[in-house]
């Protein structure tokens, strides 16, 4: 009996031995059951770890998903968007967890946290010099992309306008929050009707965009596993990649000192953002960690202590939020009104071509082309935070958060102003 208590205590889903998962397992049946979940942070990370974590291990390792599907990232937000669908998790567990994510900003924690941790890991001349190629590769990627978009719904007979409104934009914008939700306003301020008609009009190229997106991602980097293409999470060739993540011993009050530094990091970005509230917080709060990486201003303690407590988020947390994306954002029915072929081939259309220019491009700016094409690429046809960690899950690439959050806010935002423009004159 010992031997057998052993052997699926050995058989670990995300550390966890077989048998203690299966107790916390019976535990949350039981108290959903019952009617009994508390309707705040506790119950909303029982959920979200339970159901992320076994569903991740599962997505992982099933034989044809692991490998062309997007794995664990992909069956973990189209797992819980169907038990939130379906009912099989209460609607009463679904506003619990939505709560946590959206209203207590538990995604903007976890962002920032990451943000710091991973840039301040970097080698600092690693970064600026990847930094001044990512830019530009990012922005023109999207130009085509959106050229290309168009091009191809005047040739299928959607005329260039369907294509620019209904997929160029939305999947560009920027998100949800800061692209589809502007977007809708802007239409409606130029085109009249409702923003909450063309809010539910441009959701589903932001979520097909997104699930594109985790699939390519994780395709395109096992493809390339052994090229000389892949970076394997380094931006750029270099003599000093081997330094750009930084191994500090753990340590408990290292991660006290990190979240402290995180903090206070972002606490400045939503300063700067009050005062300059046309430009993102995240865009400051990245140009603040690169400004402070690069003129070494941070002392390496505390750039161990932020990388310290960026990965102790990242490997706990990350599974778990996952499917808060999934029970919460991720809108199968919304989805499937909008499926027509000429709809799902211009979404295709466009990751197709931002990621193949961002490969391009990026080669010619002396980046590796997958790194590339997966961060000023693929990233900016994501659903803008949650979207980009769905991405990074699916090809284990969370380090390069900084610069998908970096052309995913910047880009995002340049396609709304470049969207006033074109509803102003071909509207």
């Amino acid at each position: 009996m010992k031997n057998i208590v052993n052997k699926l205590e050995s058989f670990k889903i995300d550390g966890i031995g077989l048998i203690a998962y299966a107790i916390a397992a019976v535990v949350f049946l039981l108290i959903i059951h019952l009617k009994m979940l508390p309707a705040n942070m506790l119950g909303a990370l029982f959920t979200m770890v339970i159901l992320g974590n076994v569903l991740y291990y599962l997505g992982a390792h099933l034989p044809i998903f692991k490998s062309y599907l997007g794995g664990g990232a992909v069956f973990v937000l189209f797992g819980c968007a169907i038990l939130a669908m379906t009912g099989i998790v209460p609607a009463s567990v679904v506003n619990t967890v939505n709560s946590f994510v959206s209203k207590t900003d538990f995604l903007d924690f976890f962002i920032a946290s990451l943000i710091v941790g991973a840039i301040l890991g970097m080698n600092r001349k690693m970064l600026l010099k990847a930094s001044i190629r990512f830019l530009p590769v990012a922005f023109l990627s999207m130009a085509i992309a959106f050229l290309v978009t168009i091009g191809v719904s005047q040739l299928i007979g959607k005329g260039f306008r369907y294509g620019a409104l209904n997929v160029a934009f939305p999947v560009m914008g920027g998100g949800i929050g800061a692209g589809a939700i502007p977007l809708s306003q802007i239409y409606h301020n130029s085109l009249g009707g409702s923003a909450a008609d063309y809010l539910s009009n441009l959701l589903p190229a932001v979520i097909l965009g997104n699930i594109f997106a985790i699939m390519g991602a994780s395709l395109l980097s096992k493809l390339t596993e052994h090229s000389k293409l892949n970076g394997h999470g380094v931006m750029m060739p270099g003599d000093s990649d081997k330094q750009v993540r930084i191994d500090p011993k753990i340590t408990f009050q290292k991660m006290g000192v990190g979240l402290l530094f995180a903090l206070t990091f972002y606490m400045v970005a939503v300063m700067l953002n009050g005062v300059f509230p046309k430009i993102n917080e995240y865009a400051f709060l990245i140009l603040l960690v690169i400004v402070f990486k690069a003129t070494g201003w941070v002392p390496k303690y505390y750039e161990e202590s932020a990388v310290t407590f960026s990965n102790s988020v990242t490997k706990n947390l990350t599974h778990a939020l996952l499917a808060g994306v999934g029970l919460t954002k991720l809108d199968l029915v919304v989805l499937s009104h909008s499926l027509t072929w000429q709809f799902v081939l211009l979404v295709f259309v466009s990751l197709i071509s931002i990621s193949i220019a961002a490969g391009l491009l990026g080669k010619l700016f002396g980046l590796y082309p997958v790194e590339s094409a997966i961060t000023a690429g693929m990233i900016n046809n994501s659903m803008g935070g949650a979207g980009n960690i769905s991405v990074l899950a699916a090809c284990d690439r969370m380090n390069l958060i900084g610069f998908a959050q970096m052309g995913n806010r910047l880009g995002g935002a340049i396609m709304l102003v470049v969207a006033g423009i074109f509803v102003s004159v071909f509207g």
